[in-house]
């Protein structure tokens, strides 16, 4: 699909600018563009998709083929360990680096991906708020350890209402920040959020895209997508993922599919149910992406991929 979109590209408008960033949702083929996109500027894909970034989830994060990345250089690709709470002010440091190897390379980047916060940090920077020590980290993270969201949710309601009525009772990975940051300054993290850092680029002199299929399309490459996963070992991915025996409140256990399959693996569905189950969180994602990016990415054109 990557190579039908090129074609209708007038390349000398992306002369003039800074970088190029392609967001979109999940299997809209953001993959297979940024490819051919940056085999023709002789651009970098820099990585902006949350999920691409773990070592453990080459299958069901759909990250570049051996091909894709032959195309051109690739970075941020699988470079961290699912035992990591990786989160998008981590990220951020490392696309100031990715950007700094570009300047090296004397090559323009190429932000790809489909995690709209990384976008809307990249280009309108992060709130400006101080690291939690570690030991108050490390406490709040035990204290939630298997506790149901619901649980954590109540908690951060009672010393937070103010955070708590912005965030979804069922994101722990956000409810548990919060806490942190309430239980080391004792000043709701929605007050924090108001000072931000400077962007590491400027809307203005970036091309910034989003793919955007016609919804029914974009279900039927889901659906065909996730059953190509299944057949390229997604099932035996997970099964290496469970065998960490890792908390499942951790961002990679809870990447689309995986959460289905854990589910399997642990007796609690067959796998038809969890198969189907991926496929429908999926569609629910891509709404949700779509939902984003109307609402935080202003700056970007809406391209009806085909």
């Amino acid at each position: 699909m990557g190579h039908l979109l090129l074609n209708t590209f007038n390349f000398s408008e992306f002369d003039a600018v800074q970088a190029v960033l392609i967001a979109g949702p999940t299997a809209s083929g953001k993959t297979a563009l940024s490819a051919g996109i940056a085999e023709k500027m002789g651009a970098v894909v820099i990585n902006a998709d949350s999920m691409q970034v773990y070592a453990d989830l080459p299958v069901l994060s759909a990250q570049p083929t051996a091909a894709e990345k032959a195309a051109a250089p690739h970075l941020l690709f699988g470079h961290i360990a699912a035992e990591r709470n990786y989160s998008v002010g981590q990220w951020l440091v490392d696309a100031q680096g990715a950007v700094a190897e570009c300047r090296r390379l004397g090559r323009r980047p190429l932000f790809v991906g489909g995690t709209g916060m990384y976008f809307k940090a990249l280009l309108q920077g992060l709130s400006d708020i101080p690291a939690v020590p570690e030991e108050v980290r490390a406490r709040v993270r035990a204290e939630c350890e298997a506790v149901a969201p619901a649980e954590i949710y109540d908690r951060l309601a009672k010393v937070d209402p103010e955070t708590a009525a912005r965030l979804r009772p069922t994101d722990p990975q956000r409810l548990i920040r919060a806490l942190e940051i309430f239980e080391a300054f004792q000043t709701p993290l929605a007050r924090l959020q108001g000072a931000r850092q400077a962007p590491l680029l400027e809307a203005s002199h970036c091309k910034c895209l989003f793919l955007a299929p016609e919804r029914p399309v974009l279900n039927a490459r889901i659906e065909a997508r996730f059953d190509r996963m299944m057949e390229s070992g997604a099932l035996e991915e997970v099964a290496r993922l469970r065998a960490k025996k890792l908390d499942r409140s951790l961002p990679a256990l809870r990447a689309v599919g995986v959460p289905g399959l854990l589910d399997h693996l642990d007796g609690l569905c067959s796998l038809d149910e969890a198969v189907e189950r991926g496929k429908r969180d999926s569609r629910h994602y891509a709404k949700r992406q779509f939902t984003f990016a109307r609402t935080q990415l202003p700056g970007f054109e809406w391209i009806a991929a085909p």
